[in-house]
This record gives structure tokens, sequence and C-alpha cells, in this order.
């Protein structure tokens, strides 16, 4: 990923996000009565620069999305405040939004879904000018063409249908839509997760040329870690609607400090030949997410961690630098000073919260078999162990 277009020391934010809630309502009964609400979205807190790209990771479930829309302000925050180049745009209606709608852009997840199946790629692209009243030099048509042909597609496919393209083809007309009006904040989310490895690739350095030639700041959505070491400059984890740690890439995948990001990354193969025939472990996390309708007190993450103790069931531990750039919630960071140095005992379900897996990676079959798959920490265990891979349980490390 390149440097940022400006210096991040010196630069005032882009986006600043302070405290942003969404909870959806559940109602039962005829009148309609609130019962509960899913807790998407609960407290996130954090900002983007300009030029810079600001990954956001996590399983499903865990708001990603949801947040994705809060600050492109698709969806109305229950609370909190997004600020875009210094104006509160957290409660803008949609008249006084739409001019910010040149400035602020979103990439979504599904090609196929996201364009309309009876217009045309030419009206598809150019509905951001119409929409707008802008009126570019040279006509709608020609800087539509230029846009197709800048995606790597053929300008003459401006009178075909979506139908006539795979879905890395469209999901290159949805970028060239949301670009159209070169926005300074684009959001993506999940840009390359509907599309065939072999296209993957191609879409990430795509939107990596794109940033450089047109000076965009990103925010993407990924749950492959891969995906996103490759294009951030930082990189925030989600778990539960809630950011559990924000780093720079590099701190964050050498030196992790949080133990779901640590368990995380465990899943994540290596394909380097030179590392064939050494050991690796991986984290295997016991149990399922927690409802986000009823989540845990105290740290959300407790009830899956091997570190957790009873001060991480009555408090919830703040999101603070505890390094160099480097936010971490939790009571009981793994590369960091302890936090509740006087809590050592441990929870009886930390005691089973993981299975530690020792796999040898053998010379002689990765070189005839192709990498497995990355499986995200939480997964059913099946995916991750095959039969060139030997098992080997132990007891959780202590803290």
């Amino acid at each position: 990923m390149t440097t940022p277009a400006q210096p991040q020391g010196s630069s005032e934010p882009l986006l600043k996000v302070d405290g942003l809630v969404k909870h959806f309502p559940i109602k039962k009964g005829l009148l309609q009565r609130q019962v509960a609400a899913v807790q998407a979205v609960d407290g996130l807190t954090f900002d983007v620069r300009p030029g810079e790209t600001l990954g956001v990771v996590g399983e499903s479930g865990c708001g990603k999305s949801t947040m994705g829309r809060l600050i492109t302000r698709l969806l109305e925050p229950s609370s909190g405040r997004v600020e875009f180049e210094g104006t509160d745009i957290t409660h803008l209606n949609t008249a006084k939004m739409r001019p910010l709608r040149r400035d602020v852009q979103m990439i979504f997840q599904d090609p196929y879904s996201s364009l309309n199946p009876r217009h045309t790629i030419g009206t598809i692209v150019g509905a951001p000018f119409k929409l707008q009243g802008v009126k570019p030099e040279g006509g709608v048509k020609k800087t539509v063409q230029e846009m197709l042909e800048r995606v790597g597609l053929n300008p003459e496919h401006y009178n075909r249908y979506p139908h006539e393209f795979s879905g890395g083809q469209r999901q290159r007309i949805g970028i060239a839509r949301a670009l159209a009006l070169r926005p300074k904040l684009v959001v993506a989310d999940e840009p390359v997760s509907a599309l065939d490895v072999s296209i993957q690739a191609q879409v990430v350095n795509l939107l990596d040329d794109l940033q450089d030639e047109l000076g965009l700041t990103y925010v993407i959505i990924a749950h492959d870690l891969s995906v996103i070491r490759h294009v951030s400059d930082r990189i925030a984890v989600m778990y539960l609607g809630k950011i559990v740690e924000l780093a720079d890439r590099k701190d964050l995948y050498s030196t992790p400090m949080h133990p779901y990001t640590k368990a995380l990354l465990s899943a994540v193969p290596v394909p380097d030949p030179k590392r064939r025939g050494t050991k690796s472990e991986r984290i295997l996390l016991r149990g399922d997410v927690p409802s986000p309708i009823d989540p845990p007190s105290g740290c959300r993450f407790h009830t899956r961690c091997w570190k957790a103790t009873a001060v991480c069931t009555t408090k919830e531990p703040p999101l603070i630098p505890l390094a160099s750039g480097h936010q971490v919630a939790c009571h009981h960071p793994e590369s960091a000073e302890d936090q509740a140095p006087e809590d050592t005992e441990l929870l009886s379900a930390a005691r089973d919260a993981i299975e530690v897996v020792t796999v040898v990676a053998k010379a002689e079959e990765t070189a005839a078999e192709p990498a497995a798959p990355a499986v995200a920490a939480g997964e059913s265990s099946d995916k991750q162990t095959s039969d060139k891979q030997t098992s080997d349980k132990q007891d959780p490390p202590e803290k």
C-alpha cells in the first residue's frame, strides 16, 4: 500500500466518528411495543485521515457493514457524532446530504444486486451526474466512457446491460459509478468477497491504483485478513459492535495485543516455501459469538477469551493507547503491560475457551497441494484441520 497523500501527523482528519451507536428495535404485539434491540454498533470512536486507507475486520455479524452505512449516512445513527471535513453530518436530512454525496460514496458487497438490471451501464454510471446536476466537459457519455476505460472495461460497453457481464466486471461497474464524481471518501463494503479468488487480486489492485491516481481516502470493510493487510494503512478490529484494537498495519500483524486479534491472525495460513517443515499454532475459539440482542456484560469477548478474569465480566475495557499509535480495549493485553494485575484468577470458562492446534507444514505435501483457504477464528474446526495436519491439544496459556 502506498503512503497517504498527506502526512498523517499534520493533516486534519477527513472523517471523525465519536461514540457512534446504532440499535435496531425489536417490536412485538398489536401495539408494536419495543421489547429489545439489536445492538449492531455500540460506541465506535475513530478517525480517517486524508489519503489513507482504514481497514475494518471482524467476524460476520460484528457490525462492520452497519458502521459503513452509518458513516455514509445511508442509516440514521441512534446516537453519537459523525463529522466530515469538520461538518457535523450525523442527522442531516436527505436534501442537506445531497451535496455531500459528491464527496462520500460507497461500493457495495454484491455486484449482482447493486446494479439495476433494467438500466444500461451508461445510465447506471451516468446517474450521479444527473442526480447532482453536474454537466462535465465533453458531455456525460464521454465522461462515463472514460471512467469505464479507467476501471478496465471497454468504452463500447456503454449500451450493454448488467446481465451481460461477469461478477468481476459488474464490481468494476460499481466502482466506476462510485468514483464518477471524484469523491473524497469511499467506503467499500467487502468489495471482493463475492468474487472468485482469481479476480479478487485484480479488483484490489485496481482500487489501489485508483487511490494513487485520484487521491482517494478509503474505509475498506472485509473479513479476509490477507486482503486487509495488502490495502490498509491502519486496521480496526471489531467484535460484537465494538472496536477492540486499532493499530498501524505492521504493528497489528507483528505484535497483536488483543486476544481476539491474536486468534484471528493465527487462522491465516502463510504460503511461504521457506517455512516448510516448521510448526505453527492455530487458536480455535470455542463457542459461538454471543447475540447482539443481549451481549455479555463487561468485556464482550470474555465468554470466549482464555485470559478472562473477574474484572472482565464487570468492567468494560476502554479503547486506550498502550503503545505509539496502537489502541487496545483489553484488561489483559498480549504484548503490553497488564491493565489489571491484581486480578489473576482465571474464570472457569476461560480454561476451556480455546483449543491450540499445532500445525506442521510438510515439505513434500505442501509442494504437491495448494494452500488451504483461511478460516476465521470461531468457525468450524473441521475446516481448519486436514489429512496433512497433525493436531496436538495443549492446555490454554496462563495469563
